[in-house]
């Protein structure tokens, strides 16, 4: 499939390329679910924690008699049951993370591109060369970028080059919604948390169907 790859400073159509194979897969919807869960729960924490009744600063005595007081049967103050007590069941520290298969991610990763192409919503670029790393004129650039394109009142894209490109990171890091990758750092939850995805022409000459659906 031919696609147009767009001159990065002056948005004009400066060539075609060939797209991969791997934005022509099915789109499956649940897949992509199933990978963004598996991300999410890996980034997760998981430093959570309460108090157990053993953990309690309370004393272990007896609180009464077991008979004659006409009471319920109880031991130490540190129960569940009683306030200040420890907490039944409760979180502890713990990794959120399971086990998802490569070919699951894979198919994630593809089914997210495809997608992204039906709607419309990918652009090539030459290169993402600046000048400066400068805020405003990566903005200005996107912005011209996307102005046919454009559906949302703010930009919300992801830039993927090749390598990581520390220019285009530092100009970026102040705009929301604005982020970018190196080409295998690409992730499901980023493409399908930007509206839009950009990709440089290498990133794309450097695309092959196993590399980059590889997510540690």
């Amino acid at each position: 499939m031919k696609y147009q790859v767009l001159d990065f400073h002056s948005s004009a159509v400066s060539s075609e390329i060939e797209l991969p194979s791997i934005f022509d897969a099915e789109v499956r919807h649940d897949v992509i679910h199933r990978v963004i869960c598996w991300q999410l729960a890996k980034r997760r924490l998981g430093t959570h924690k309460v108090k157990g009744r053993s953990e309690i600063a309370k004393s272990t005595r007896k609180i009464h008699a077991q008979k004659g007081g006409g009471r319920a049967r109880h031991g130490a103050a540190s129960a569940p049951q009683f306030r200040g007590g420890g907490v039944a069941f409760g979180p502890v520290v713990r990794s959120h993370e399971y086990k998802l298969n490569k070919k699951i991610r894979i198919m994630g990763l593809h089914s997210a591109l495809s997608m992204k192409l039906k709607e419309n919503k990918v652009l090539i670029v030459d290169d993402f060369s600046l000048t400066t790393p400068k805020t405003k004129e990566l903005y200005g650039k996107v912005s011209n970028l996307l102005n046919d394109k454009k559906s949302t009142a703010k930009i919300s894209c992801l830039m993927v080059d090749k390598e990581q490109n520390a220019a285009l990171r530092f100009a970026s890091a102040n705009i929301h919604n604005l982020d970018s990758l190196p080409m295998r750092g690409l992730n499901v939850y980023d493409l399908i948390k930007h509206e839009f995805v950009m990709f440089s022409k290498s990133a794309i000459m450097s695309m092959t169907g196993e590399e980059i659906g590889d997510i540690s």
